[in-house]
């Protein structure tokens, strides 16, 4: 897959997150873009390299590397999902992973708890991370970037009715739409003037993801006046969801897009003052 590695961050098997901090109050987060699983646990899978990476969320790393603060998870899903509460971060039945069996044997509880582990101190992490963005902006964004399959019949098969599936989903769920609500309108309004390839994105609020995972539930809880955390989930428009190719040009003006919204962000915030 030519060109792949320009997309893609470099890390150690064994690493479990990045983190970069700068002066802004915007963060942006990338903590499905993993797919390295621990040797213990991957001779358990049921699923293959493909059958996981489907699921997953590559190359969403890319799309914030313009922002100054960024967390990119390097652990794929299927080991912990960051996403999901505590009790439900490790799929151990199909009705929490998309109807597929992730495992050829149960793993056992000890593994299950070295993962969670994992989850606890991302979650320490990430409180640390925002209280020192907060001390220094009084206010923040997170843009908690997300991707998902529209093609889940087949490659072939007709992609999911554009009307149930936005190029960009907006979700909003846990936040205080009225406190945030300046912040949020400039985000989505400066993402559908954006001139994408020579034309516009369909953008909306609600539609195919409601924005009700755990980091965004996490942050306004934990910063219920400083923090507004916004969950982005683009369509994978930007590369073949069954063979996992990548496309070179969607990546790079995804990439410029959310560049062209930090600016906006700022002055959103300072607008609150």
């Amino acid at each position: 897959m030519s060109g792949k590695q320009n997309f893609e961050i470099s890390c150690d098997p064994n690493d479990w997150w990045t983190t970069q901090r700068g002066a802004s109050p915007i963060v942006g987060t990338a903590i499905h873009n993993g797919h390295n699983v621990r040797s213990d646990l991957l001779s358990l899978m049921a699923l293959s390299d493909a059958e996981r990476l489907r699921e997953e969320d590559p190359f969403t790393e890319f799309t914030i590397r313009d922002i100054r603060n960024r967390i990119v998870f390097h652990r794929s899903r299927f080991e912990v999902d960051l996403n999901r509460a505590r009790e439900g971060a490790v799929y151990l039945k199909p009705e929490q992973a998309w109807g597929l069996n992730v495992w050829k044997k149960a793993p056992p509880n000890d593994a299950v708890e070295t993962s969670l582990r994992v989850h606890d101190d991302y979650y320490t992490m990430l409180t640390s991370f925002l209280r020192g963005v907060e001390r220094s902006y009084s206010r923040f964004v997170v843009l908690d970037i997300h991707s998902y399959n529209h093609r889940r019949n087949g490659a072939n098969a007709a992609p999911t009715n554009v009307d149930t599936a936005p190029e960009i989903n907006i979700g909003t769920s846990s936040m205080d739409r009225e406190r945030w609500g300046g912040v949020v309108d400039a985000f989505m309004e400066k993402l559908s003037s954006f001139e994408f390839r020579g034309r516009r994105m369909d953008v909306r609020e609600n539609i195919a993801f409601q924005g009700k995972g755990e980091q965004t539930r996490f942050i306004h809880e934990m910063f219920p006046k400083t923090g507004c955390a916004i969950a982005v989930e683009f369509k994978k428009f930007f590369m073949d969801e069954w063979t996992g190719e990548p496309d070179p040009e969607a990546l790079e003006a995804m990439r410029a897009m959310i560049a062209s919204t930090i600016p906006v962000l700022e002055d959103a915030l300072k607008a609150m003052r």
